[in-house]
């Protein structure tokens, strides 16, 4: 379907008026830069040297090999974008998109949808919220930013849709915890950035594969609830009574600036330090940790997604969402005979701008006994 020139310019004027591009000035020269070109039919000729020349002012003497401020900010640009489509723009006709591998900008007529969105039913019990979502919408809603919870019912009615990529590695990461004889609770931290916006994540994800995905604070987990479910964690866990009570023997944690390596291998760092950006501005590298562990007594599985950095929490969710990135830490934690250790922790280097991830990577890991932390004392 061709979109007349009024309809897309239209539209990408509402995207620059939006929260998410408003106060980001490069962002929205890049986004008039591409978005002219593209209409213009321009897109295909365009080169990474051409957009640091023109878009941001780079001398002639830039080199793309050495610098890649274009590729982050595009990078960044296409994550505000899907940021911007999952909040203000949920009900924009046109959808506009720079997909990866080029710098062409996209415009696509929404399609519309084939039902009425499904009523949501809200009850409490027990001091968790429970939400009916179907599969085609998010699962989980942030409320009064204190606490918040979300499961599809399995007696609702479902539209069929497709769900997200499920690879042989996502599978290889995932299976332990979706156990069909406990439920799945997603624990936040706190209701920050990384933390309710991981959540969201993983809810649109595991929603089709565990309809009983329960969500809650970390201040409202029992021992009881700690007893009886699999637990993923979001955030750090300090000041946390029930998740530090755990009998675990951790070889690696996070503290306050950074992660501390107990026990280094040959070659390998004793700390990894967060840093912001020198301006507030730029890149900033930061840390996640992730820790795969048995649950209370040996029962269950528990999966930490910490950081001290609300890009690096979502970083360590997009591992478990996205298919080429848990890939990558499945090739890393593979042990010689090729096989996955069931418990372990892997320490991610995050590069973000504006608190989102743009290039995540393993940095070292640890096989964990599952002997030693079910005897662990807390």
């Amino acid at each position: 379907m061709l979109l007349g020139a009024d309809v897309t310019q239209a539209q990408i004027e509402r995207i620059l008026q939006n929260k998410t591009l408003r106060l980001s000035e490069v962002q929205r020269r890049l986004l008039i830069y591409l978005a002219e070109r593209s209409l213009a039919g321009e897109a295909d000729d365009l080169k990474e040297y051409t957009i640091g020349i023109d878009a941001f002012g780079k001398p002639s003497s830039y080199d793309p090999r050495q610098e890649s401020v274009v590729r982050m900010h595009v990078a960044r640009l296409r994550l505000k974008l899907a940021e911007y489509y999952r909040t203000e723009g949920a009900l924009d006709p046109i959808i506009v998109d720079v997909p990866k591998g080029g710098f062409k900008i996209t415009f696509e007529p929404r399609e519309a949808p084939a039902d009425p969105p499904a009523t949501v039913v809200v009850e409490t019990r027990r001091g968790w919220i429970r939400k009916e979502v179907m599969v085609a919408a998010s699962i989980v809603v942030l409320l009064a930013g204190v606490t918040y919870l979300a499961a599809r019912s399995p007696k609702a009615p479902t539209p069929m849709v497709e769900a997200s990529p499920w690879s042989l590695e996502l599978q290889q990461l995932w299976t332990p915890l979706l156990s069909p004889t406990r439920p799945l609770v997603v624990c936040i931290a706190n209701p920050s950035f990384g933390t309710a916006s991981g959540a969201f994540r993983l809810g649109q994800f595991l929603g089709p594969r565990k309809p009983d995905l329960l969500v809650t604070q970390g201040n409202q987990l029992s021992m009881p609830e700690v007893a009886m479910n699999n637990i993923v964690f979001l955030g750090p866990t300090t000041g946390n009574r029930q998740v530090q009570s755990l009998p675990i023997d951790q070889q690696i944690v996070l503290e306050p600036n950074g992660i501390r390596n107990l026990r280094p291998l040959p070659g390998e760092p004793a700390f990894v330090s967060d840093r912001s950006a020198a301006d507030g501005k730029g890149v900033e590298e930061s840390y996640a940790l992730i820790s795969h562990l048995p649950g209370l007594y040996g029962n269950g599985d528990f999966l930490y997604l910490s950081g001290n950095q609300p890009a690096s929490v979502m970083a360590a969710v997009k591992v478990f969402t996205d298919p080429m990135l848990a890939r990558a830490l499945v090739a890393s934690l593979k042990i010689p005979s090729g096989t996955m250790p069931r418990y372990y922790q892997a320490v991610l280097r995050v590069r973000s701008m504006d608190e989102m991830p743009v290039d995540i990577s393993t940095v070292f890991h640890r096989e964990l006994s599952a002997a030693s932390n079910a005897s662990a004392k807390p």
